[in-house]
């Protein structure tokens, strides 16, 4: 299928270590094609007026490891096929190829990331980069899903490597986006697929250096002190660096409890919001979409990017959600 595509192509892929090892698979297999790759600006779960403008002299797109909104979809469709690999919650865009095994009703735990999905798709055997997105969604959690620890951990006892080096090359994968260097973002998937192995990944100075700085400001961010509502952990951060996700994680899986985290100080006019619960979430992500919001996420993790005026309303009603029997 993809393999047919002709004229110019573009590759839209989230900022993650799961939407770059997702891009590497997809641009190793059309590196006969003529395509650029780009993540969104760095933040934002939707394409901008400006970004729209310029996708539209594409004549096909891909779209991995995102589900950005449907009427970016469509905009993209005008002018081009449009393809999507992805795994977050969402409805299906019956326009163009849309494969996401989750909003069809197929179990989570045998699609854990984008990249396990672009690789079936693809019809590869089992590689880093198939698993470097599945550690970097999951991190320890994937300890819990009997069938894909076995295959991490075969793979590793393959290639000489350990679940902590395979952490480790998430982590140095993630640096660029929560440092907010987006030229870096775009140039990871076509590095990966230079390095083709681990030891390029584990040893990129520059990655290296990020990770420093970037663990130092977790340390100082998880320091400060969370407050504990009806059960609930709230914490209050105020950062440049994109770090919402790794804080609310590290703060909900060592609590074991629902957490809600607002960052007031990535963008200047909006607030970034994260949510983890063991309660299913897709109720809020739609609540959050029909109040206008960016709102996206999986089961078990909501993301919103909340204009400053409409926070402090929407963390309420998450509050009385996760409370409610």
């Amino acid at each position: 299928m993809l393999e047919e595509l002709q004229g110019k192509g573009l590759l839209i892929h989230h900022w993650d270590a799961d939407g770059i090892s997702s891009a590497c698979l997809l641009l190793e297999r059309l590196s006969d094609k003529n395509i650029d790759n780009r993540t969104p600006e760095l933040g934002n779960y939707f394409l901008t007026e400006g970004e729209l403008d310029e996708y539209s002299k594409y004549d096909f797109v891909i779209v991995a490891d995102m589900s950005l909104p449907e009427d970016n979809i469509l905009r993209l469709a005008e002018n081009a096929k449009v393809f999507i690999f992805d795994h977050h919650l969402g409805k299906v865009i019956k326009e163009v190829y849309h494969n996401n095994p989750i909003i069809k009703g197929e179990d989570p735990d045998k699609y854990p990331s984008a990249s396990w999905i672009v690789n079936d798709f693809l019809g590869n055997d089992v590689n880093l980069f198939s698993l470097l997105g599945v550690v970097g969604d999951h991190e320890q959690n994937i300890k819990n899903n009997e069938t894909f620890y076995k295959i991490i951990t075969e793979f590793c006892q393959k290639h000489n490597l350990s679940f902590d080096d395979m952490l480790k090359m998430v982590h140095l994968l993630d640096t660029n986006y929560k440092l907010g260097d987006k030229k870096a973002v775009e140039k990871a998937p076509r590095l990966l697929f230079e390095y083709n192995s681990a030891s390029g990944i584990l040893k990129n100075t520059q990655w290296n250096e990020n990770l420093t700085k970037l663990n130092e400001e977790i340390t100082r961010q998880l320091e400060s002190p969370a407050d504990e509502i009806d059960g609930i952990i709230m914490k209050k951060i105020n950062t440049t660096y994109n770090i919402i996700s790794t804080i609310t994680r590290k703060v909900a899986w060592e609590s074991g409890k629902n957490t809600v985290v607002l960052n007031t100080g990535f963008f200047d006019d909006k607030d970034q919001l994260y949510v983890r619960s063991a309660k299913n979430l897709e109720s809020m992500i739609l609540r959050g979409k029909a109040l206008g919001f960016k709102c996206g996420g999986k089961k078990e993790v909501l993301g919103a990017i909340l204009p400053k005026d409409k926070t402090d309303s929407f963390v309420d009603e998450i509050k009385k959600f996760l409370t409610k029997n």
